[in-house]
Parts: structure tokens; sequence; C-alpha cells
């Protein structure tokens, strides 16, 4: 699936440190349809298992990052039986568990109105940026339906409070009140000066320990919501002698000690 063959619905590119992955269908404003939450799955599984790709940049085409999910396809799965109906569910959440899960951080690019699933994309990343025009609704309930597959994402990205009213009202809002809820961490002027702090932080990612940012993202995933008692410390004090003891642990403190590059970093990683 690797390349840049733009007549595809989702493209990308896992040629270098940094891989992308495009949403392309811009005269649908990227609307998600069967095809193209297989092919993100696909991409996302690909990136995950490419070693050199140390993280994963992704952005929409067009004049929208994602409007959620096709109408046509979600009134055609609407009248499937019960168990294909499902089945198309289940596709999505696999899709945006792999999002979550990645082992890679994943920066999401976010411009233009985006709303139900395009949202939920925005929230399995481990870093969302916009653009300022970015315009966000859960829209769902406007249509009769609800975010279901997309809430428990959502819920961990903004709470349940803001999840709650905006689940049911709707209602539109901007990237400034994006990111005062945590659904985006910052925006911008505009869509390149976005795409310019995703690489810069890409490459942050990419002068660390490859290892210790997959285990970092572990300790989020693993730890939050937990109750701080001894369990919990006894498990991040064996991670973090875990940690000291590998091969990657000890080449960076040597490498600092030495004032040299460790191993893993080259020369254009600055």
């Amino acid at each position: 699936m690797s390349g840049s063959d733009t007549s595809d619905i989702v493209v990308t590119d896992f040629s270098g440190e940094i891989g992308t992955i495009g949403l392309n269908r811009p005269e649908r404003r990227n609307a998600m349809n069967a095809e193209m939450i297989a092919k993100l799955l696909a991409a996302f599984t690909e990136a995950a298992e490419t070693p050199s790709v140390r993280a994963v940049i992704l952005s929409g085409s067009g004049q929208s990052f994602c409007a959620g999910g096709d109408i046509s396809w979600m009134k055609t799965t609407g009248t499937e039986a019960d168990d294909a109906n499902t089945r198309d569910a289940g596709g999505l959440a696999d899709m945006l568990l792999s999002i979550r899960n990645c082992p890679k951080p994943v920066i999401a690019v976010v411009h233009g109105p985006t709303m139900g699933g395009g949202v939920g994309l925005t929230a399995c990343a481990d870093i969302a940026l916009a653009a300022k025009d970015a315009l966000f609704a859960f829209s769902e309930v406007r249509l009769g339906l609800t975010p279901a597959t997309i809430s428990p994402f959502v819920i961990e990205a903004i709470g349940a409070r803001w999840a709650r009213r905006l689940f049911q009202t709707g209602e539109r809002f901007t990237a400034d009140i994006a990111r005062r809820i945590g659904l985006i961490q910052d925006y911008y002027d505009d869509l390149q000066l976005a795409h310019i702090k995703a690489y810069e932080l890409a490459m942050l990612v990419c002068q660390a320990g490859p290892t210790a940012v997959r285990d970092a993202k572990s300790l989020v995933l693993d730890f939050a919501g937990r109750p701080i008692d001894r369990e919990l410390l006894s498990d991040a004090a064996s991670r973090i002698a875990q940690r000291r003891a590998s091969a990657e642990g000890q080449e960076g403190t040597r490498a600092f000690l030495e004032k040299r590059r460790p191993s893993w970093q080259s020369d254009k990683d600055g």
C-alpha cells in the first residue's frame, strides 16, 4: 500500500522515518465508507509493522479533513441484515483502535468541517493539530443517529461532561473550543503552519529511542484512570527498571555521558 498513487482514496508514504497517511476523497470531503475504513486499517497496520517508520502524520486532501461517515453508505448499511450492519460498525471500531494503539506516535492535522467520524479520527491520534478554520460537530443526532462507535475514543479525549453536551446538541464548535476541551492540542492560522508543526513534532520523536517512545505511549494507555496505589507504583518502578537495563536505555545514557549521538539518531535528526 506504500506509495503516492493519487487515484487511491487513502494515500500512504512509508519510505522515510516520518510516514504519512492521507485521506484522498476530496469530492466527498473525505467522508468515510467501507472501502476507506478498510484501507485506513490496512495503512495503520502497515505503519505499525514498518520498522523504519518512527511517526505517522494523518491528514486529508481538499476542503476538509474528514466530514464523517458517507451518508449514502450509512443509508445502505442501515437496510442490511443485523449481522452485516453490525459487522460494518465493527470495521470502523477496529480501524479507530488501530490508530489509538499504533505503536508509533500518530499526529493528526485537521482542517475544514470535521464531523462525526472525522472527530473520532482526531480523538484517536496521540497529537492533534488543526488549522484555525477547522470546525467540529457530532452531527449524528441531527440524522437520528448517535456517535456510538467513536464515543469511547472521544470520551477518553474530552471527558464525559463535554461529551454529554456535544453528543446531544450536535452543535458546531471551533478550533479554539476544541483546544479548550482537549480534542486538539493546538491550532494555527493556516493549514501549512499546522503541517510544519506536525513535522517538527515528528522530528522530535525521531530523536528519541524507538522502543522508549513505544513504551512511553503504553504508559499513558495502561495507567490512565487507574488509582495511584502500590500496585500501580510497583508496575511503574518495574517498567523504568527494565528501560534502564535495556540495550536502548544503556546506549542512550552512554551517549549522553560521552556527548555523542545515540545510535538511533541520524545526522538529519538534528
